[in-house]
């Protein structure tokens, strides 16, 4: 039988009732999730964000790879990125490719 979500007990197959308590894995992070919901990692943002706290959060995740969230709305959604994918995105922050976002 399957389930979309995951109760915390396994199913005795023949009553589909709880047999017992399930040893509880890794939390499964997903793009979309509420950033909240995501429990220990160390959100970071940059030492250039303004005073308001306007900014762009990063969090480092158990498998390796990078949630981002808007610090306005911790609450809100959170993207999750691979290594790859974020390492390709700063090598262009660092070479100046997006640049043109923030002129004038």
């Amino acid at each position: 039988m399957d389930h979309d979500v995951y109760d915390g007990y396994d199913l005795d197959e023949a009553s589909e009732r709880p047999a017992r308590p399930a040893v509880p894995g890794p939390m499964r992070v997903h793009n979309g999730m509420a950033a909240t919901r995501i429990e220990g990692v160390a959100w970071q943002k940059s030492r250039h964000s303004n005073s308001q706290g306007s900014c762009v959060e990063f969090a480092r995740l158990p498998g390796g790879e990078v949630a981002v969230r808007n610090s306005r709305f911790p609450d809100g959604p959170a993207l999750v990125y691979t290594r790859a994918e974020i390492e390709a995105m700063l090598l262009g922050v660092k070479d100046g490719e997006f640049d043109h976002l923030i002129l004038g």
